[in-house]
């Protein structure tokens, strides 16, 4: 009895001290803001998933290094996606349990799926630039958030860089306009903006989808060289990209008639191809490449010079790890903006980070502070705008580089702006959802 006994205490010991030590760790995590990360390192479109998870994973530790957030830090993990919807709910499903406070899925799919959830387990989303564009209704989507743009700013945004280039938007009427598309809700999310535009201004828009990855592409440059239009706008992502640089190369279709949406305007797209995509052009949400700017700079010398750095040191300040530096700095902003109300120095929920993306001003004196300054423009959002700015300008490649090829556009938001409440108003039907006004849209 006396051995059943003791072996007994044995075990509420060890128990106890277990115990001890799950509460000790779980406290350590509560003091931390956990950041998912999701991520696509793996797989057909790795080459540009890649740089952005870089980005993105060497500004948190940045801001660790700087301190914090108001003296919080920073822990986060990694989930491998492979670009595919599946595995991104997979990881989403994993990690929201563990204390995460917003998710950036990285892809539009992704998006598509996890609209349906954050609004029960209230974790916000962040999908800058990319996502459903209607998602900037910030009175029917309460927990999305397409920052600093989406794909109707961008289709906008080339739409009127081209007109200015023929002379003005009534120039453009029996023009032709080829879009070439990731046959997936990413590369569909521009027709209804174009096709908005077709019929105000008189431009023929052609359909033409690539079917995943993007490899194939033989029959649709045999279709543009047939029949010719005037311009190509290439919503690709990945190899699709260069593929299709290289059959605008076989075919004698002009580089420079080219536009790219900001995910295929990127090193990884134009390196391998070189001299051959001289002139292809791309537009850019916010930003682009630039390497001397001061959180490069900070990053470079905090992060890779103490042998911290995710990636390649010469990558650092390439355009899509810049783009991952920004995304991971208004996942940061938000939180930051939510402690203002809430507490500083404290671990926000998803429920008060939401708050603080909804009261996100980073204006360019903030921008400047984080390092930013020539990088962005100024975000300023509120519950009815997700959005927060509607800026962007395009770049070109000279064959060994990316240089700036115009000022900045604003998109119409006169045009944009009854398509977003139209589409939002007819998600809101379809999923019996209750549009927010003035009084409750805190709640």
């Amino acid at each position: 009895m006396k051995i059943r006994q003791l072996a007994l205490a044995a075990t509420l010991v060890a128990t106890g001290l277990t115990g001890a030590l799950v509460s000790t760790q779980a406290a350590a995590q509560a003091k931390e803001q956990f950041f998912p990360v999701l991520v696509y390192r793996t797989g057909a479109y790795a080459p540009n998933g890649v740089p952005f998870a870089n980005g993105y994973v060497d500004y948190l530790k940045l801001v660790n290094e700087r301190g914090g957030i108001n003296g919080v830090k920073i822990s986060f993990e990694e989930c491998e996606t492979g670009y595919a919807t599946d595995r991104g709910v997979e990881c989403y499903e994993r990690l929201k349990g563990k204390g995460a406070t917003v998710f950036q899925p990285l892809s539009t799919g992704i998006t598509f799926a996890l609209t349906e959830k954050a609004p029960n387990d209230k974790i916000p989303l962040i999908t800058s630039g990319y996502g459903r564009s209607e998602s900037a209704d910030g009175g029917v989507f309460k927990w999305n958030f397409p920052l600093a743009g989406t794909y109707w700013v961008a289709a906008d945004v080339l739409i009127q860089h081209i007109a200015k280039k023929e002379g003005g938007l009534d120039k453009l009427k029996g023009k032709k306009i080829a879009l070439v598309y990731h046959d997936s809700p990413f590369g569909k999310e521009p027709i209804p903006l174009l096709q908005e535009r077709a019929a105000m201004h008189g431009f023929q828009l052609s359909l033409l989808p690539v079917t995943h990855p993007g490899v194939e592409q033989k029959a649709t440059w045999l279709q543009i060289r047939r029949d010719r239009p005037d311009y190509v706008l290439n919503w690709g992502w990945g190899v699709m990209n260069s593929t299709a640089l290289k059959e605008a190369q076989a075919t004698g279709y002009p580089r420079e008639n080219m536009y790219g949406v900001w995910w295929a305007g990127a090193e990884p797209d134009v390196k391998d191809v070189g001299m051959g995509a001289k002139g292809y052009n791309a537009v850019m949400m916010q930003h682009g490449v630039e390497k001397g700017a001061d959180v490069i700079k900070e990053t470079l010398t905090k992060v890779h010079g103490k042998g911290q750095g995710t990636g390649p040191k010469e990558e650092v300040g390439d355009v899509l790890y810049m783009r991952g530096m920004m995304s991971a700095m208004m996942g940061v902003e938000g939180v930051r903006a939510a402690q203002e109300r809430f507490g500083k120095g404290k671990v926000m929920t998803g429920e008060q980070v939401r708050y603080g993306l909804e009261n996100l001003n980073l204006t360019q004196a903030k921008l400047d502070a984080l390092g930013f300054k020539g990088v962005m423009r100024p975000i300023s959002t509120s519950c009815q705008d997700h959005m927060g700015a509607a800026w962007a300008r395009v770049h070109t490649w000279d064959g060994t580089k990316f240089n700036w090829s115009s000022d900045w556009y604003q998109a119409d938001e006169q045009i944009i702006k009854p398509m977003v409440k139209a589409a939002a108003d007819k998600y809101a039907a379809e999923k019996k959802l209750t549009r927010r006004d003035a009084k409750d849209c805190q709640s």
